[in-house]
């Protein structure tokens, strides 16, 4: 694995209580801001965490929906989404500016984030508010995806995200939760995918075979204390192998 500077990230803020074991081994993370959870409490608690331990923060929006933890598609019109997403960002910016820091990124969370990566409409209400009211925050998206595209022609800078956690169908789409071999614990496992991104730009996909990606930051999800440890060990694991080579 080539020796260079790996981000990794996290989606945090979200109840799980988990953020000061996770955050010591994180670059950066997105917080959640009031859509599928969160509020002032746990945004202001995640920021001084992530401050202390010199990590970047990024608004984490999604669907006005806690009641599906913004898991699934909303039937919403655009203008009442760019309106929830204005509300969400800017409460946890105006957080952040009152504890002395800033945004650094935004990255959707959940059904948003996968449905924005194949439609325009969606994409187009998420770029067109992020190039208004933020254009110099990066946006967390998946590589190739329409949102990507989109957000790189308005000259919205991207980080290409790679889930180091999540299994991908053939046409790089995560796998549901719904189903069962959803979800990477296996912090090798991670480390060999990390691998094959950074060197040779590909990932295993859940059939077995492999897909062209590219990969700027790399996402572990927040999900339980046991990830926490999964995650330490992984960041062990980097610095082993950067050591040794």
């Amino acid at each position: 694995m080539k020796k260079i500077n790996i981000r990794i990230n996290s989606d945090l803020g979200e109840g799980k209580g988990v953020e000061k074991q996770i955050m010591p081994f994180l670059t950066s993370c997105s917080i959640a801001c009031g859509g599928h959870i969160g509020d002032k409490t746990s945004m202001v608690e995640t920021i001084l965490i992530a401050k202390t331990h010199g990590v970047k923060i990024g608004a984490h929006p999604s669907y006005p929906d806690k009641e599906n933890f913004g898991r699934k598609n909303m039937s919403i019109s655009q203008s009442e989404l760019k309106l929830s997403l204005i509300k969400q960002i800017n409460s946890i910016d105006a957080i952040a500016k009152n504890l002395n820091t800033s945004i650094d990124h935004i990255k959707l969370h959940g059904a948003l984030y996968n449905f924005s990566a194949i439609d325009l409409q969606t994409a187009s209400t998420v770029v067109d508010l992020i190039k208004s009211d933020y254009p110099d925050v990066f946006l967390y998206a998946p590589y190739q995806s329409l949102i990507s595209e989109l957000a790189i022609e308005n000259d919205i800078r991207v980080y290409y995200e790679v889930f180091l956690d999540r299994n991908y169908n053939n046409d790089l789409s995560l796998v549901s939760r719904e189903i069962d071999n959803s979800m990477i614990l296996d912090s090798k496992k991670m480390l060999d995918r990390l691998k094959n991104v950074i060197n040779e730009n590909k990932i295993q996909t859940i059939d077995g075979g492999y897909k062209k990606i590219v990969g700027d930051t790399f996402c572990v999800h927040g999900d339980s204390l046991e990830i926490a440890s999964v995650i330490k060990d992984l960041f062990n694991q980097i610095n082993k192998h950067n050591l040794e080579n």
